[in-house]
């Protein structure tokens, strides 16, 4: 009998691993509300093949995507790009029947928002705007409505290039590993602003005790992440090239190591843009974009510190932002000056990443993000 039981088990679990789909939801900037804005595709994930289920038109240049914790709802940034405008949106994402539904938008206290992050417990919303160096925080409703900002947080000091940093340039936000403080990385100023976040206070983001981390001079921090041991923290500073990697430990951050995201022989005009970090906390990947257009692989030392291990071209132009599927198994990235989402197998033992063949077209692809249901 316990054996039967037993392959009852094992059968159940099959067909439900086996009924799960992987879906890619992609943002793009499409200039124009009544063309396509989020396109989500499912993943074969057998060959990397992907196949487009739905698509949303009415919503404009939608920069940068995430999802609720529970995947019932998907933010974006949107109206990014767009002069003296910004908002920040939500959609309902029905797994059942595929279908992508626009629920609400809130203006995003600033011009050009592009990131933006959920809580886990799905009550709160935070948005970084570029342009304007700000970031909004929106307390969220059960049904994933966004409700008037709370909080706004405007920023003005600059850095030492003239040209990219003449003010603050909010590009990230980014709660820790608990969801008690966030962080933001300010481009513009050359620092990481540091948080707590009381989710069960009316204005849960109070300014942390050690207020800022400041970044070398000149390096232009972008996107953010956390190891998942919730032990380091990396920073791909976009202006400089290189990562800077963190010990985190009783909510303070402690440079450890900075390293070139780039080859030697490139000595100016870095344009980095995103990073992730394997499901397994083994390896590194940092997108640059310009005269490169890769991905550099690092493995991830016991303490913390990078060490390259290899190079992988975007197959395409101006790889914006790319995900990885939580299986570890996939990489896809988002090519918004080529217009194209290419997706690649990734060697958990080395963490090199392979061409699989499989791509797809859209116009200035801003965003891709995967989830499995």
């Amino acid at each position: 009998m316990k054996k039967i039981l037993s392959l009852l088990t094992i059968i159940v679990a099959s067909i439900h691993l086996y009924s799960q789909n992987t879906y890619v939801f992609i943002g793009s900037f499409n200039r124009d509300k009544t063309t396509e804005g989020i396109y989500v595709y499912k993943l074969d994930t057998i060959k990397g093949k992907l196949s487009k289920v739905t698509s949303l038109k009415g919503i404009l240049n939608p920069s940068f995507l995430t999802l609720s914790a529970d995947g019932r709802y998907v933010f974006a940034c949107t109206e990014s790009k767009t002069p003296n405008a910004g908002s920040v949106s939500s959609f309902r994402f029905n797994p059942k029947d595929e279908t992508l539904t626009f629920i609400k938008s809130q203006k995003s206290g600033g011009e050009n928002p592009v990131y933006v992050s959920a809580h886990r417990n799905g009550k709160w919303l935070v948005n970084a705007n570029y342009t304007e160096g700000s970031a909004s925080v929106y307390p969220v409703s059960e049904d994933g409505t966004i409700q008037p900002a709370v909080q706004h947080f405007q920023f003005s000091e600059g850095s030492i290039n003239e040209g990219r940093q003449d003010r603050s340039h909010v590009h990230a936000a980014v709660f820790s590993p608990d969801f008690d403080h966030l962080f933001l990385t300010d481009l513009g100023a050359d620092k990481i602003r540091s948080y707590t976040f009381d989710s069960d206070q009316k204005e849960p983001a109070q300014t942390a005790k050690q207020p800022f981390i400041q970044s070398t001079l000149g390096s232009g921090p972008r996107h953010f992440t956390f190891h998942p041991n919730g032990k380091f923290a990396y920073c791909i500073e976009e202006l400089s090239g290189t990562v800077n990697a963190y010990r985190y430990e009783n909510t303070v951050l402690t440079s450890i190591q900075r390293v070139n995201t780039h080859t030697d022989q490139y000595k100016e005009d870095f344009e980095s843009s995103d990073i992730h970090i394997s499901p397994d906390g083994k390896f590194l990947y940092a997108a640059n974009r310009g005269v490169e257009n890769n991905i550099a692989i690092f493995s991830i030392l016991d303490n913390g510190t990078l060490k390259n291990v290899g190079y992988q071209s975007t197959i395409g132009k101006h790889s914006r932002v790319f995900d990885i599927d939580e299986t570890g198994k996939f990489v896809i990235v988002a090519n918004a000056g080529s217009g194209n989402i290419v997706v690649f197998k990734r060697n958990p033992q080395t963490g090199l990443l392979k061409k699989t063949g499989n791509k797809v077209k859209v116009k200035s692809a801003s965003s891709v993000k995967i989830r499995r249901y």
